[in-house]
């Protein structure tokens, strides 16, 4: 008798009882009214894609008692998936065993377990939950990021525009809290020249400064300023209705000069015009300055953004010459398809040839995956590997030319979704469709909970050094706050913890890359990093898609093993989590949990977790 009650059948999608019903409770098939009951010990059962055996008791019971005949198998299994049985012989249980392979994508499904003596059966559901099992090493993986160092400051982007008035008053308090370093200053109506007339009258700082001056309360003290376009009299209207810097020499050294007096005016004690003084508020210092936003869609060619950086930014230098430069500052978008690699080899071509010849601190671009709440979910988390590589083709190109080999590549813009186009004479318009504007609410929700730390991930290990989100005080489609009443997004708390969980202060080194070998990548991404002081966190973002065809959608669930005995023991860990069930008003709670050798994390949909050890 024990020998059958251990006798092993192994079974195969398909190969078992194909024609067996299933349903969420024992059934029975054939013509005849079975006298065997089914009850497995749980409905559900976690299988990993590593091999590991996920086991499920089955109860078995007969009238009379006798269940020698009976047997178990499974039908409705997904390929890759074999199931092993225990068989309940004389006893009155037996056993299910899964296994998966790492070929069977991470999900859940249903399967149907069946118990018969060769004639009627009854069968019972059960949920197959396929988890990934992500193994942390204990080495460094010097192929990502910086030499195997995380280093990515993050930060924030302020347009303080007319057409924006209703995005103020921006909560700085929250500013603040967050923990940005940087903020991006980046205005198109405040531009302070009015007119080239030698007249006193023709510059105006004030709008200027009341918008600058909380800015340097915040982060570094210092904002990022873009100088986003030229003084309106040197633009002229274009077809799209942008304006368009009108590129001649005349306009150029009437540029040139308007940027040189801008760091006189913050920097260097002012400058005199027309018989009147401007000087710049006490306190009120820019380090970093950015020429130009976005040239490629807005009217130049990369030869002339050349010529224009070369001609601008010395003179600037000669004025202060501790300022420094983010160059390029590319769109980069999936509807514009303005690609790097229709701009960088001018940028980096020999000097003597036409290329860059003024100093290069940065170089950067912008990151929106879509231009249109249409676009679906998978389609946005599809741009990710696009992105990423063009983050390694920066370097590459920079590291043709010896003066710019060590350049860091920043992310100067970043957010879900660019649609919008304000409208002067009524409500916003699509730039995608020409029609009525739509908020795309994937900018703040769930979906950024997944998305941003994806995003975070992928381009901190292609070796980004900055990432800046727009904006934040906003609509729900940019922000990281309510623009009406400063209430926070969950957009809001997934930068608060980026901050909190990966920092760096953009001078000394960042935190260890760790190996890591994750047995499914398409629908998870996972980061380990530790810290100096021994700590390590890994971070788990689900962006898996329920349906190909979401827009908005909730995600799919998953469930991550991390394996983190390579490193060692910890005295303690901690674990945070940010999905759709967070209070957005006070922030997710990070609990304690036990430092063990395999921590299991399991995410219901779009979000992300972080685990944290500490020594």
């Amino acid at each position: 008798m024990m020998q059958a009650r251990q006798a092993v059948g192994i079974a195969m999608l398909g190969a078992l009882l194909s024609g067996c019903p299933s349903g969420t409770g024992p059934t029975q098939s054939g013509d005849q009214t079975p006298d065997i009951t089914l009850t497995l010990a749980a409905q559900s059962v976690l299988v990993l894609q590593d091999g590991t055996l996920a086991s499920v008791d089955a109860a078995i019971g007969r009238t009379g008692g006798n269940t020698k005949s009976v047997t178990l198998a499974a039908s409705g299994l997904p390929a890759g998936i074999q199931a092993q049985f225990t068989q309940p012989g004389s006893e009155s249980s037996g056993t299910v065993k899964l296994m998966a392979s790492p070929t069977v994508p991470a999900g859940a499904y249903t399967v149907s377990i069946q118990a018969s003596d060769g004639g009627a059966a009854v069968s019972q559901s059960l949920t197959v939950q396929v988890g990934i099992v992500a193994i942390v090493g204990s080495t460094v993986d010097t192929s990502q990021g910086v030499g195997g160092k995380l280093q990515q400051v993050m930060g924030v982007a302020y347009e303080p525009d007319q057409w924006r008035t209703l995005f103020l008053p921006l909560d700085w308090n929250s500013l603040q809290a967050m923990g940005a370093q940087v903020v991006r200053v980046h205005t198109v109506d405040y531009i302070p020249m009015k007119a080239d007339t030698g007249q006193a009258s023709d510059w105006d700082f004030t709008k200027l400064d009341a918008n600058l001056g909380p800015v340097f309360a915040v982060g570094n003290h210092s904002p990022l300023l873009t100088i986003v376009q030229a003084p309106a009299f040197l633009n002229q209207a274009s077809a799209s209705g942008e304006p368009r810097f009108v590129f001649n020499d005349a306009n150029l050294r009437t540029f040139a000069q308007y940027c040189v007096n801008l760091v006189r005016y913050y920097n260097a004690g002012g400058f005199d015009w027309g018989g009147q003084h401007f000087q710049a508020p006490p306190g009120y210092h820019i380090t970093w300055w950015q020429i130009f936003n976005e040239y490629n869609i807005h009217g130049l060619l990369p030869s002339q953004y050349v010529t224009l950086y070369n001609t601008v930014v010395p003179l600037m230098k000669a004025v202060d010459p501790s300022i420094k430069f983010t160059a390029l500052e590319l769109s980069e978008g999936p509807i514009l398809q303005q690609d790097p690699r229709n701009n960088l080899p001018w940028f980096v071509a020999p000097a003597a040839s036409g290329g860059v010849n003024a100093p290069v601190d940065a170089a950067a671009f912008h990151i929106y995956p879509a231009a249109n709440q249409a676009i679906t979910d998978a389609q946005v988390f599809g741009t990710m590997a696009r992105f990423a590589g063009n983050v390694r083709y920066f370097y590459q190109e920079l590291q043709t030319r010896p003066d710019l080999a060590n350049v860091p590549v920043w992310i100067t813009e970043s957010g879900v979704d660019s649609d919008y186009q304000a409208n002067s004479s009524g409500p916003p318009i699509s730039n995608a469709t020409g029609g009525p504007f739509v908020v795309d609410m994937r900018g703040s929700n769930a979906f950024d909970a997944a998305w941003k730390p994806y995003l975070f991930s992928q381009i901190g290990k292609a070796g980004s050094q900055m990432l800046i989100h727009w904006s934040f005080s906003d609509d729900t489609q940019y922000g990281l706050i309510n623009r009406q009443d400063n209430s926070k997004y969950l957009s809001y708390w997934v930068e608060y913890w980026l901050l909190r969980k990966f920092p760096w202060d953009g001078v000394t080194p960042g935190a260890d890359i760790l190996d890591l070998n994750a047995t499914e990548t398409s629908s998870v991404e996972t980061l380990a990093t530790r810290n100096a002081d021994g700590s390590v966190v890994v971070m788990v973002a689900d962006h898996a898609v329920h349906a190909q065809n979401d827009d908005d959608g909730p995600g799919d669930p998953r469930t991550v093993v991390l394996d983190v005995s390579a490193l060692g023991t910890f005295a303690a860990a901690t674990e945070l989590t940010m999905d759709a069930n967070t209070d957005t008003a006070n922030g997710p709670t990070e609990v304690p949990i036990a430092p063990k050798p395999r921590i299991t994390v399991t995410l219901g949909g779009y979000g992300v977790t972080f685990v944290t050890l500490h020594p």
